[in-house]
């Protein structure tokens, strides 16, 4: 009798494999008088993270969309560069612009990922999107980690003014992640002049008679730091009594520091500063090298929004102050001996 044996050769066997496309995040690019904003920069570098492609979207008007273009060519990390122009997106109106990413997202999308800084337009723009294509959005996240293997995403992002983190999962039935990302979290991409990204023109979405128009835009105007972006900030509270003693308390010791000023909600609520200048839960969040709080008490919200500076120091004549909990340097003293004594010192 015969018997057959099989033989088996080289590549007669194999396993398949399903594979899981790698992730590709499509990133908003924000920018003011032809300048990308530090906190879109912050966003990039949270995209390269995903450990995939990173496209970078440019909205505009035709005059201020072709130098941004040219910049952000130029951003380490970027693969891609897509950018729309029309009148309409002079100003980054949600109602306008929405059209054009819900295009971009559509279900042949090769875009898994949406990332933007946690900003005041991006803030209307990503959960209209988002809501507008069934999908979640994270909000002001601070880390993430995404797992190849299942196509999810993980996100730590604070809640209850910072006093717990919460970790969300995106997982695979998620077909795009949408998420904001607090820009003190994470360092700002640079630019890398070896770089040249590939850009693409990407027809607009026009929106006949919008439900909302832009009036005006209303700038503060200053020769010192921007307060988001400054590695040193000065702030006052409420018991700084009033806008001219806020003035003057406050300025001396900023221009001897070369610092950016802050004020406290309390502060902002008395009329002694500006709302742009607000630092806390429902304003702006710092985290400077240096950050000097000057008669602020230390409530919990204006905590949330400075508690990751990596120096702080706090002058209150009241040693009980909520704020010494938090700070490195901590000087119990009355700040109008304090402060002007420490202006003439910084400038000996």
């Amino acid at each position: 009798m015969l018997r057959l044996r099989p033989i088996l050769t080289p590549g007669s066997l194999h396993r398949r494999f399903a594979t899981v496309a790698g992730p590709h995040a499509l990133v908003l690019l924000e920018h003011r008088a032809g300048v990308i904003e530090s906190g879109s920069l912050s966003a990039l570098t949270a995209a390269q993270q995903l450990g995939g492609q990173v496209t970078g979207l440019v909205v505009g008007a035709p005059d201020q969309v072709k130098g941004v273009v040219e910049k952000a060519k130029k951003l380490k990390g970027l693969t891609n560069v897509l950018h729309s122009s029309s009148e309409q997106y002079a100003h980054s109106i949600p109602e306008v612009v929405s059209p054009l990413l819900e295009k971009l997202l559509s279900d042949n999308t090769p875009y898994t990922h949406v990332v933007s800084a946690h900003s005041s337009s991006a803030k209307s723009l990503l959960p209209r999107v988002a809501a507008r294509l069934d999908l979640p959005a994270v909000s002001d996240i601070t880390s993430l980690e995404h797992d190849s293997t299942s196509n999810a995403t993980t996100f730590t992002r604070p809640i209850y003014a910072g006093n717990a983190i919460a970790t969300v999962r995106a997982p695979e039935s998620v077909r795009v992640k949408v998420f904001t990302v607090r820009s003190t979290a994470f360092k700002a991409s640079a630019e890398d002049e070896s770089a040249q990204a590939e850009e693409k023109a990407i027809d607009p979405v026009e929106v006949s008679n919008p439900p909302t128009q832009h009036v005006r835009t209303d700038l503060t105007k200053s020769d010192r730091p921007d307060l988001g972006s400054a590695s040193r900030v000065v702030s006052g509270g409420r018991a700084l009594k009033n806008a001219e003693t806020f003035k003057a308390t406050l300025e001396p010791l900023a221009d001897a520091l070369g610092a950016a000023i802050g004020a406290s909600r309390a502060a902002v609520d008395a009329g002694y500063a500006d709302n742009s200048l607000q630092v806390g839960q429902t304003g702006k969040v710092v985290a400077p090298e240096l950050y000097m709080a000057i008669g602020i008490s230390g409530a919990i919200q204006h905590l949330a929004g400075m508690k990751d500076s990596k120096m702080i120091v706090a002058i209150n004549k009241d040693p009980e102050a909520p704020i010494f909990q938090v700070a490195d340097v901590g000087l119990v003293a009355d700040l109008y001996e304090a402060v002007p004594e420490l202006v003439e010192k910084l400038k000996q």
